[in-house]
């Protein structure tokens, strides 16, 4: 049974017990999330909001406030100046993306550059699910607990908006406020993920196990089940896999995601020659 103290054996540490928490946790709720984002087109709606919750962080920093109302406060500044810009601008959308997220990260660069804190800039880019605390693996828990229901109870309008906006009108649903929930729901979701992975690879556990069920499934309610165990895999696999490798449980967890999508797609090619 060595298969079985190979799984086991990290689960001794109290470390590694929060942070297998933590990874499935946010794991969860971002694959739930993800589905909607990769039928809706919006990858770099989330690249733009992770990136542009750095400053945010440093103002909390500052302030010695909670960090992670700093990064929602400052996700939310982005995803709503996008939406008002994209209204009264002739710019395409990603275009504005583009522009409102990488001055709102090089922003934060710059402020952090000019702080003494004890925080560490990699930690912030690249997370530390190891280092996590009891503290803030229940705020993690917490706004999984509040994301998921929500979107889990409202998904067929949320899907009939990610579709078709104008039906979703045209049936009484208030698209704007479907709009910016969702925006909303997002920035709580990438919150929760930068504390286990990092501004850098929020985006990649929002995107990937959504995109590998969307190869797999046919149906919506499948391609959640599917996106959701993909991601409980990856979170834990990965984990593992750092723990024996000595190497950073936030990029393992990503690079499991990404080769279960390429054995996705290499499995939907065959399909197609067979």
């Amino acid at each position: 049974m060595e298969w079985l103290e190979w799984l086991t054996t990290p689960l001794g540490f109290g470390f590694m017990q929060r942070g297998m928490i933590a990874a499935i946790a946010t794991g969860v709720v971002c694959a739930i999330l993800s589905c909607f984002l990769v039928l809706k087109g919006w990858s770099l709606m989330g690249d733009a909001i992770s990136h542009a919750v750095l400053p945010g962080m440093v103002v909390a920093l500052i302030a010695g406030a909670p960090i992670v109302l700093g990064a929602f406060g400052s996700g939310l500044f982005c995803a709503l100046s996008i939406g008002y810009l994209n209204d009264r601008c002739r710019v395409k959308e990603d275009t504005l993306m583009g522009i409102v997220f990488s001055g709102m990260f090089a922003l934060g660069l710059v402020l952090f550059s000019r702080i003494d804190t004890d925080q560490h800039l990699t930690h912030i880019l690249f997370g530390n699910m190891l280092g996590i605390t009891p503290a803030e693996l229940w705020q993690m828990l917490t706004i999984a607990a509040v994301v998921s229901p929500i979107v889990l109870l409202k998904r067929r309008d949320l899907l009939l908006y990610c579709f078709d906006p104008t039906q979703a009108t045209a049936l009484g649903l208030s698209v704007k406020r479907l709009h910016y929930g969702l925006l909303c729901l997002l920035a709580l979701t990438i919150v929760a993920a930068l504390q286990a992975v990092g501004v850098i690879l929020a985006i990649a556990m929002l995107i990937a196990p959504g995109a590998t069920a969307f190869l797999l499934c046919r149906r919506f309610d499948h391609m959640l089940l599917v996106a959701t165990l993909v991601s409980v895999f990856s979170c834990i696999a990965g984990t593992l896999i750092s723990f024996y490798l000595d190497g950073a449980t936030g990029p393992c967890i990503v690079l499991t995601q990404a080769l279960v999508f390429l054995l996705a797609q290499i499995r939907r090619l065959a399909g197609r020659l067979g």
